[in-house]
């Protein structure tokens, strides 16, 4: 089953989540965020860490 399968499978029990992210070291939601502030929010790079690290 691809992606979109599964998706149009369980259309009826999704809901949207509520997205956090951390500005000047409080947490909030970016729905709350103005145009702006969105579209920055979308080009952040986003990274994992590696288990190799000390």
């Amino acid at each position: 089953m691809n992606k979109q399968e599964l998706l149009e499978k369980n259309q009826d029990s999704r809901r949207r989540c509520m997205v956090y992210t951390r500005v000047m070291g409080y947490h909030r939601p970016v729905e709350s965020f103005n145009i702006g502030k969105k579209a920055e929010h979308n080009q952040r790079v986003k990274f994992v860490e590696s288990k190799n690290c000390i």
